[in-house]
């Protein structure tokens, strides 16, 4: 059976840029447009080319590229009040642009008419309709969006309809609703479409949905339920506000649950991918609970979660993560019972049993240890060491005799601290300093200059991440803090962690248990 399209229009770099903290360069732009291309959308709306001179200069580096999936798309308004198609700038620079697709917003509530833009209802529909027949007489796709066209259609239905019905007269290809203010929930939009397709016989409907109200993925659901066939969003749901609907949610859901499709079915497994690298380019922190694509998404952590997902993953899982291209994690805590332990324990000695005396002892001082503010989910390396100290299995591998830092304000370099240690290995003192961007950075990289005296291994280990939480924020400049530093040697990557009062001390703990996991490693000499 062949599956029926929903077209998805990707507007990260337009309505994605409006996010705040969010810049993209000229060539972010071209890194994200590659990527969603690769991953199969249908339309990528890149940028305004009429409003700031980077929006231009990425349209004139684009072309000539060879799009595989996607069209480029262009976006601007309607003509100004009361001049020609071909006197607007906005217009001009669409032309200009070369892109095959253009999509221009109008007005489709009659306030918005009168009270922002200053004109006439007749005259906004004039607006709405030469623009577009000036742009189909260049040969463009022209995608209108009915900018605030759910306020509209609640405040003066006729007005709204009207809108729609000139751009659908002057030729567009598309009509996009758009819930601009993002007030709109799931039954007003089922009603309203449901009424343009049934009745009014709208045949060529997009969406376009903010998330002020936390349901711009049920509505973008929702509109292609009732008829609309496609979608526009951003891929991580970056926008203006509280942002777009998140095509990365829409797209698992229109291929995989509702039997459309977003993208080639085939391409389903790159989508996890496809996100993280988006937001890397984006320069934002991942969603980690993210539906489908959220490191966390298919991550357990009750005991009887985990056993049930162990027998059979359907019982708390909707589908395998290996679909979108994400994996499933098992995390170490307190309620993450036995059997999740005893996945660390059994590969540190395969012969303790789940209910011996041993297990109950790790088990207590886990409790122990998160009741102290420790978190051993994300930091299962520390677990590891936890049991090995817990079973006897451990010998430390340096004595610490002192550490000292010191930073440098202001500082003339860019290395704004340094820190002395001394250690003991074997009988052997060694003593080292480094300077760093920090005082972590610096005891990090003194700790592993002395220790890679005695272990050749550590030289090639490097710190790749750092976060610190506060975990007792009523105490202000007295909380406690954990620390959980990722450390990788280029090939595996491992997380530790560190709790204490005194945030060097606890970034310490976490460097050493870092340290002290590579080394237990086999091929660590």
């Amino acid at each position: 059976m062949v599956k029926q399209k929903v077209y998805i229009f990707d507007s990260t770099l337009r309505d994605g840029s409006q996010a705040v903290g969010i810049s993209f360069s000229v060539a972010d732009k071209i890194k994200i447009v590659k990527k969603l291309d690769e991953i199969g959308v249908s339309y990528i709306e890149a940028g305004n080319p009429g409003s700031n001179p980077k929006d231009k200069e990425f349209f004139d580096q684009i072309k000539g590229y060879k799009f595989i999936n996607a069209k480029l798309c262009a976006f601007g308004s309607t003509r100004r009040p009361n001049i020609k198609p071909e006197e607007d700038s906005s217009i001009k620079a669409l032309i200009e642009s070369g892109a095959e697709s253009m999509a221009i917003f109008g007005k489709s509530w009659d306030f918005h008419v009168t009270d922002i833009i200053k004109t006439t209802l007749e005259e906004n529909l004039a607006m709405i309709k030469e623009s577009i027949q000036y742009l189909k007489s260049h040969g463009k796709e022209v995608v209108f969006d009915a900018e605030h066209f759910f306020d509209g259609f609640k405040n003066n239905k006729q007005y709204a309809v009207d809108t729609i019905t000139a751009a659908k007269e002057a030729g567009a290809d598309w009509i996009a609703l758009c819930d601009t203010n993002g007030g709109t929930l799931p039954m007003e939009i089922h009603e309203i479409v449901s009424y343009l397709v049934d009745e009014l016989k709208f045949n060529n409907l997009g969406i376009h949905c903010h998330n002020d109200s936390g349901t711009a993925v049920a509505n973008s659901l929702v509109a292609v339920q009732c008829g609309a066939r496609q979608v526009q969003g951003t891929f991580n749901g970056l926008g203006e506000r509280c942002g777009n609907a998140n095509l990365s949610t829409i797209i698992a859901d229109l291929n995989i649950k509702m039997g459309f499709e977003a993208i080639p079915d085939e391409n389903l497994e790159n989508l996890s991918s496809a996100y993280r690298y988006i937001d890397e380019i984006s320069n934002v922190t991942p969603n980690e609970r993210e539906p489908y694509v959220g490191n966390f998404a298919f991550a357990h952590k009750g005991g009887m979660h985990i056993d049930a997902v162990h027998k059979n993953p359907s019982s708390f899982e909707h589908i395998s993560p290996e679909m979108v291209g994400n994996e499933r994690t098992v995390v170490m805590s307190e309620v993450s019972g036995r059997s999740t332990i005893m996945s660390v324990v059994n590969k540190v000695n395969p012969d303790i049993k789940k209910n011996s005396d041993e297990t109950k002892q790790i088990v207590e001082k886990l409790k122990e240890l998160e009741h102290e503010g420790y978190q051993f989910e994300g930091a299962e390396s520390s677990f590891e060491l936890l049991v090995r100290k817990e079973l006897g299995l451990f010998k430390p591998s340096f004595e610490l005799i002192e550490y000292k830092v010191i930073t440098d304000k202001p500082s003339n370099t860019e290395y704004s601290a340094s820190a002395v240690v001394k250690i003991m290995v074997n009988g052997v003192m060694e003593v080292t300093a480094a300077d760093g961007k920090g005082p972590v950075n610096a005891l990090d990289r003194a700790l592993r200059k002395a220790l890679s005296v005695f272990y050749d291994c550590i030289a090639s280990m490097y710190l790749s991440d750092y976060k610190v939480r506060v975990i007792s924020g009523d105490k202000a400049t007295s909380a406690k803090v954990r620390v959980i530093i990722e450390s990788t040697d280029g090939e595996e990557t491992w997380n530790t962690v560190g709790v204490s009062y005194d945030i060097i001390e606890a970034s310490w703990k976490a460097l050493v248990d870092s340290v002290e996991y590579r080394i237990t490693q086999e091929n660590c000499k």
